[in-house]
C-alpha cells in the first residue's frame, strides 16, 4: 500500500517525527475490499431468495450503507477533529457507493423488468386490452426516484475531484457537493419503499419481513442525529464567534475573535 511520510519536529528533542497517513490507492483498495466483504454478507444473510433478489438487495443495501458513511464523516468531523482525518475517504466512499448503485440498477433492469422500461414504471401488458396498464402505483414512483438520485449521485461523482473544482469554481462546486443531502433523502425513500411497502399487494401472499428494517431505521436514525448535533455545535460556534466580534468592535476585551468555523474537504 501508498503511504505519504511528513516530518515534524517533536520540540524538545529537534528529531524528526515521523507521521504516516494512506494514500489515495491504498484508500481505493481498502473501500474496495470493504465493499466487496460486505454485498458477500449480504448475500449471505438471505441465502434463501431468488439469486435476482439476492444480489440486488444485497448491491443496493451495501450501497446505502457506503453513502450513510459517506453522509457521516462531515458531521463527525464537525463534532470531533478525530474524525478530520477520515474527511479524504469521502470521496472514495462515494465513488464506490455510486458504482454499486449502477450495479444494483442494472440487475434490475435485466433480471427484474427484462429491459422492459414499462414495467420498470409499473407498468404491465395487458393482452386483452392490447397495452400496458398501471398496476404498481408506488412501484414506479420509486424507481422514478431511484433514477434521480442515481443520475444525481453519478454527477456528484464525476464532481468530485480537482479539475471540476478548478473548472466549476469554488463556490459552485461547494453548493454541488453540499447538496449531497438532497441525494440522501431520495435514497431514503426510495430504499424505505422497497424494504417497507412494495409487497404489500393485497393480491398475493406477503413474504416475511426483509431482516433489514429495523437496521435501516437504526441508520437513519443515526445519520439524521449525527447531522443535527453537527449543526447545532456549528450554530453555537458561530453565534459565540458573532458575540466575540460585536465585543472586539466596540472595545471591549482584550483579544482578537476566533476565525469561522469552517471544515476543509
Amino acid at each position: 500500500m501508498s503511504q505519504t511520510v511528513s516530518n515534524e519536529s517533536s520540540g524538545i528533542s529537534g528529531k524528526p517525527k515521523r507521521r504516516w497517513s494512506l494514500g489515495w490507492k491504498s484508500r481505493h483498495f481498502l473501500v474496495l475490499l470493504i465493499s466487496v466483504l460486505g454485498t458477500y454478507a449480504f448475500l449471505e444473510s438471505r441465502a434463501q431468495w431468488s439469486d435476482m433478489h439476492r444480489w440486488n438487495r444485497a448491491i443496493g443495501d451495501m450501497s446505502v450503507i457506503l453513502v450513510a458513511i459517506s453522509m457521516s464523516i462531515g458531521p463527525l468531523a464537525r463534532l470531533s477533529a478525530i474524525f478530520r482525518k477520515a474527511i479524504p475517504w469521502r470521496r472514495e466512499i462515494g465513488i464506490y457507493g455510486v458504482l454499486l448503485a449502477i450495479i444494483h440498477t442494472a440487475i434490475i433492469l435485466v433480471g427484474w423488468v427484462d429491459w422492459d422500461l414499462a414495467r420498470l414504471f409499473g407498468f404491465e401488458y395487458h393482452p386483452l386490452k392490447g397495452t400496458y396498464v398501471m398496476v404498481k402505483h408506488g412501484f414506479g414512483l420509486a424507481n422514478v426516484i431511484g433514477i434521480v438520485a442515481l443520475l444525481y449521485s453519478i454527477v456528484l461523482a464525476l464532481a468530485s475531484n480537482d479539475w471540476s473544482q478548478r473548472v466549476l469554481g469554488g463556490p459552485v462546486w461547494k453548493f454541488l457537493q453540499q447538496s449531497a443531502y438532497v441525494l440522501w433523502m431520495l435514497i431514503v425513500i426510495h430504499t424505505a419503499y422497497f424494504l417497507y411497502m412494495n409487497f404489500l399487494d393485497y393480491h398475493r401472499n406477503t413474504p416475511d419481513p426483509n431482516w433489514a428494517q429495523w437496521p435501516f431505521v437504526g441508520l437513519i436514525l443515526f445519520v439524521s442525529l449525527l447531522q443535527f448535533a453537527a449543526f447545532v455545535k456549528t450554530w453555537r460556534l458561530k453565534r459565540k464567534s458573532g458575540r466575540k466580534s460585536d465585543s472586539w468592535d466596540s472595545g471591549e476585551g482584550s483579544v482578537a475573535p476566533p476565525a469561522q468555523f469552517t471544515l476543509s474537504r
